[in-house]
Parts: structure tokens; sequence; C-alpha cells
């Protein structure tokens, strides 16, 4: 007779001989990422607005198995929630406040003081003209407070500036910048702070696992603690492709995050499986096919020496993650299935991409697994 033992031990020398593709859907019932991180750090996804009208039953499922914590793609960016003078259109953004509510989960508001995805009468006078300083400040004190205030209580952390820097830790020229000055800044978080005083506020942004960046990261949250708002952590966006960046560079971040006393958000995790390079634009319609054969390999799905491959860049990833949960608060993948992606639309428009943990069916990849892995190889907190 079989023993349990032994029998568990044959399934899983079986399991181990199928190829890649054949094991998903076994690794996709494992656990729950919630759970297997409970105690270390929130486990989050961005959704989109099918997912919390739960048009998209497939991943409001995986959202609800698997997440404790959520953040908007989209709804609550200025162009959808504010998107002409004197009008809100908070309809999407309730329904995902709701969403996260019902379900007892941490709900994240991202972002409030943004270049991108921001109309642009938001930087002009009624003629087109560039707005004043006077013009501008307004504005963004009606939006913050009255977005920030509709969700008081309800939501509990905001990405209030996104992006506000350059790749060597200078401050970018956006609009914000250029027409108002340095200090957007700090009343950008002032305002947020008036409008709900319990909501946690952090500072977002890409990239900075570079050093130059990371630093002036530190700089900016530094100045804005200085002038006496706060700041309640530093958003990092991770969206890291199979080479950039290192697990030291990423350790390296956190340690320096960790030394200024700041507490990590990985905010935007996610990992571009296709490559960045391009062969130009040709007459010839063979060649144009060949670089387009070039650009999007895995239409078919990811072969398997690349799903392991991705799993280990992910396991690489939270080993480094927790190695530093003292201080990382919160991880969020940017979507939960592989078409949910926006890598699927940039920087080329029209590929098929696999960056996430769930493939296109909702089913858990090796990459799935290796993330599990991480969270039960760490070693125990001193």
């Amino acid at each position: 007779m079989m023993t349990r033992h032994r029998a568990l031990a044959l399934g899983a020398s079986l399991l181990a001989t199928l190829p890649l593709s054949a094991q998903q859907v076994s690794q996709s019932s494992a656990a729950s990422l919630r759970e297997v991180f409970a105690g270390h750090f929130l486990v989050g996804a961005a959704l989109n607005s099918d997912q919390f009208w739960e048009r998209d039953t497939i991943g409001a499922r995986l959202i609800k198995r698997h997440f404790n914590t959520i953040t908007p793609e989209n709804v609550l960016k200025w162009e959808r929630v504010h998107p002409q003078p004197g009008r809100y259109a908070f309809e999407e953004s309730d329904r995902y406040v709701d969403f996260g509510t019902r379900n007892g989960m941490t709900v994240i508001g991202h972002t409030l003081v943004w270049h991108s995805q921001t109309p642009r009468w938001v930087f002009q006078d009624s003629a087109g003209n560039p707005a004043t300083r006077e013009q501008l400040l307004a504005r963004m004190k009606e939006h913050i407070q009255t977005v920030v205030g509709r969700y008081a209580g309800r939501i509990r952390g905001w990405d209030v500036v996104n992006e506000a820097l350059n790749e060597d830790g200078t401050l970018r020229q956006t609009p914000w910048m250029r027409i108002i000055g340095e200090d957007y800044l700090v009343k950008a978080y002032q305002w947020a702070q008036e409008a709900d005083p319990a909501a946690e506020l952090y500072y977002n942004d890409y990239s900075l696992a570079n050093p130059a960046k990371r630093d002036g990261a530190v700089r900016l949250v530094n100045t804005l603690r200085a002038a006496g708002v706060r700041v309640a952590g530093i958003g990092s966006q991770d969206h890291h492709n199979m080479s950039w960046p290192s697990a030291a560079l990423v350790d390296s971040m956190l340690t320096v995050f960790g030394n200024a006393g700041l507490k990590v958000h990985v905010t935007e995790l996610d990992v571009d499986v296709l490559p960045r390079a391009t062969r130009g634009n040709s007459a010839d319609v063979g060649q144009r096919a060949a670089a387009r054969a070039e650009l999007d390999p895995y239409t078919a799905g990811l072969p398997d020496s690349a799903q392991r491959a991705l799993a280990q860049r992910y396991g690489q990833m939270f080993d480094v993650y927790m190695k530093h949960r003292g201080i990382i608060e919160r991880v969020t993948f940017w979507g939960v299935r592989d078409g949910d992606s926006w890598l699927n639309g940039w920087p080329v428009p029209g590929r098929t991409n696999h960056p996430l943990l769930f493939d296109r069916e909702g089913n858990g990849k090796p990459a799935f697994q290796a993330v599990l892995d991480a969270a039960r190889r760490a070693a125990p907190v001193p």
C-alpha cells in the first residue's frame, strides 16, 4: 500500500517532468499570495475598471483570493476623474473604492499630481495661453482637496506626486515646475494632508534603483519633511526587464532608503520579457515582418526556457524584498493577468507580453511559484 508521503513525493516527481505550461494550473491553486506573505508586507495589484465592475470575472476572482491591497491603474488620474473644468467624474472611482472596501482590502489612491494623463486645460487659461502660477495653484488645490476629501477615511494612502525627478536626481521641468516653481511639491502634500489628516502620503517614481535618482528621491523627501509635511513612504515603481536592474542594485536602493528612515512601497511591479531594441523602419515588407517577429517573439506563449528565466528573475527580486521586509510595507503588481498589462501596448503597441504572475487565462505561471518559494525560504526575522 502506498503511503501518503510516498504518493506526494511521486506526484511532485511526475509534475517536475511535465512541460512548464502543463504545470500552471497546479501552481495557481498552490497557495494565496496574501496568506503566504502575511506578517511580512501587503501584496497588491493594479486594477482596471472591468475588474471592479466585476465584468472580468477571472480577474476579480484572482484579486479577491491573492491580494489584500489594490491600486487603480487609471480611474483616479486627473484626465479620468476631473476631465473638464468644474466637472468631476466619480462613477468609476467610486466603484473602485467600493470594491476594495467591500472585500476588506487596503485601498490606495493613484495619483494626484503628475505631468502625464493630465488634461491640457489644467495648464492653460481660457484663451489657450499658459496658466499663471496663481491659476495653477488654485486648480491643484481644488483638485486635491475635492478628490482626497471625497474618499477621506476610505483610501488609506495616496501617491501625491508622481515622477517629479530626472534620471540624475534633479527636479524634472514639468508644467507644474515651470509654472509654479519648486514649492508645488510642498503645497501638494500640504493640501492632501489637510483634506485627510489620517491618510498616508507617498512620493512615487520609477528607476529608483539608479543611484543618482535614488539619492535625489531621498533629498526630495527630506526637503518635504523639513517643510513640515508628512511623507509616510516612498513608492518604487519597479518596472523591471530581464536584465535591469540587478538584484544588487535593488538591494542597495532598499538599504539606502532604510538608512534614511523611509518606509518603502513597491508600487508598480512587473518584468518586461520582450526585447527593447528596434531595427528601424524599412520599405521592404519582408524586412518589416522580420523586425516585427523579432520584437514580438512570444505571441503563442512563453516557451519553457523563458518561463524559467522569468521565474528566476522574480525569485531573485523577492529574495531581496524579503531581506528588506522590515521596511517594505507593500508590494503591488502593475496588473493581475498578462493580458491586463500596459506592456502589451508600450513602448511598441500591439505586442504580446507576459510580465506578471498569472497568464491570460488566470493560471499561475512558474514565476508565481518562484515568488511563493522566496517567501518560504526567507530567513526568520531575528
